[in-house]
């Protein structure tokens, strides 16, 4: 297809789904509930065709000789397939933000004020690898009721469109309107830049995936952009924390799952308790497979450790590879995360609670935990259920986004024939 039949396509797709907008902001509750339950049996009915669909991609990814970690990310099992229908099935049992009063009050005049969760509309999604995140993201958004374009990378492009049929051709069974789940069929550059330009239909765009891709939408997008940089988080050992505790938090964030986003990167170590804290670290991570990149301080007192470099500071490894920093006291951590980090998370261990609040205070980050693990900075572990990413803007979404991110608001203004003077 040409350019100009693709943009003509994803416009023509725009326009259905702001119809399917219109028509999603009657469903009440239990419709949508019911909606998603049949989404999820749809899922199950569906899985000979869905896992052939899936072999597919996994076979073009085996020829153009992907990495066997990509090729893992891509593959779907049966087992697989019932966790998304299973997950289908929790958002439906979790509360409905649409509708929400957040406040109320009446003016002096008599005029009474409600200021209510409403759907945002149309949502774009651009994503990479995981054929889950097609289901995850339709069905988050059609929750808050949302219209949802989904963008999907071109190695799962079967599976993405197999999962997104089930999803649509399901739903309809319970009432979900037309086109409310759509998948651009395009996998080429071009279709990111047409979708992103497409604000006369889409509210809001959501990238999922690598720095690239994120910072293409950014600088394309004409409609608001809610992304998710990189995960350079850190953990700052006070001279007053409990070593055992410090190294448990320290190995969980980095080896538990070494590449998710919220998996620790750097260590900042408290001057005072270098050679005793890094000795003690350094037998407790051994095992674990860790290539350690320390400072000239921590390198004398860390056996097998490399030197890091300057670049260490900036980055997220996403593997079993940690920085590791000396600093003179929590005035000097906040510094360091603040000017290295990604404003994603970080932690802080102390027993000393207004050492706490001020590395509370002062790091600039979507969450900032005290005595706990990185990896606890995730939709499920916040109690919301399920999450559609992990933001690290300011507006309108921080940190992990659940069903509630996904919504706006507007007020209700109710009088009784009020005029202003």
């Amino acid at each position: 297809m040409t350019s100009q039949e693709i943009q003509n396509r994803i416009l023509d797709m725009g326009a259905r789904a702001r119809a399917a907008s219109r028509e999603l902001v009657k469903l009440t509750s239990e419709q949508k509930n019911d909606v998603l339950r049949a989404m999820a049996a749809e899922v199950r009915r569906r899985e000979k065709t869905i896992l052939e669909a899936n072999a597919k991609d996994i076979a073009a990814a085996e020829e153009k000789g992907l990495s066997k970690p990509m090729v893992q990310r891509l593959e779907l099992s049966p087992k697989s397939l019932e966790a998304i229908a299973v997950a289908i099935e929790q958002v439906a049992d979790l509360p409905d933000p649409v509708g929400e009063v957040l406040g109320e009050w009446t003016r002096p005049n008599g005029l009474k004020f409600r200021k209510e969760r409403v759907p945002i509309g149309v949502i774009g999604i651009i994503y990479e690898s995981r054929p889950n995140v097609t289901s995850d993201a339709a069905v988050l958004c059609f929750k808050t009721g949302n219209a949802t374009i989904l963008r999907g990378g071109s190695e799962a492009i079967h599976s993405n469109t197999a999962l997104a049929e089930a999803l649509q051709k399901g739903g309809e069974r319970a009432g979900l309107p037309a086109d409310s789940i759509q998948l651009i069929p395009f996998t080429n550059r071009e279709s990111v830049t047409h979708l992103a330009q497409m604000d006369q239909y889409l509210d809001l765009i959501i990238p999922r995936g690598g720095k690239g891709l994120i910072e293409r939408v950014v600088k394309e997008a004409r409609m608001p952009v809610i992304k998710h940089y990189d995960g350079v988080c850190h953990v700052y050992v006070h001279k007053d924390a409990s070593f055992e505790m410090a190294a448990d938090l320290i190995i969980n964030g980095k080896v538990q799952k070494p590449s998710a986003c919220n998996a620790v990167e750097t260590v900042l170590v408290h001057e005072s308790i270098a050679e005793g804290f890094a000795a003690t670290l350094a037998d407790l991570i051994r095992p674990h497979g860790v290539e350690v990149r320390a400072d000239a301080t921590l390198q004398k007192f860390w056996p097998g450790s490399k030197e890091a470099t300057e670049e260490d500071w900036n980055t997220e490894y996403l593997d079993l590879i940690l920085s590791a920093k000396t600093v003179k006291g929590v005035d000097e951590a906040i510094a360091h995360i603040n000017a290295h980090g990604s404003r994603h998370t970080d932690t802080i261990v102390t027993e000393t609670e207004s050492v706490a609040k001020q590395f509370m205070h002062e790091v600039d980050s979507a969450v900032v935990l005290w005595n706990a693990s990185t990896r606890f900075n995730d939709g499920g572990e916040f109690g919301f259920g399920a999450e559609i990413g992990i933001s690290t803007d300011k507006l309108h979404a921080r940190g992990p986004m659940g069903l509630a991110e996904l919504c706006s608001y507007k007020y209700l203004v109710i009088g009784t024939g009020q005029v202003r003077v």
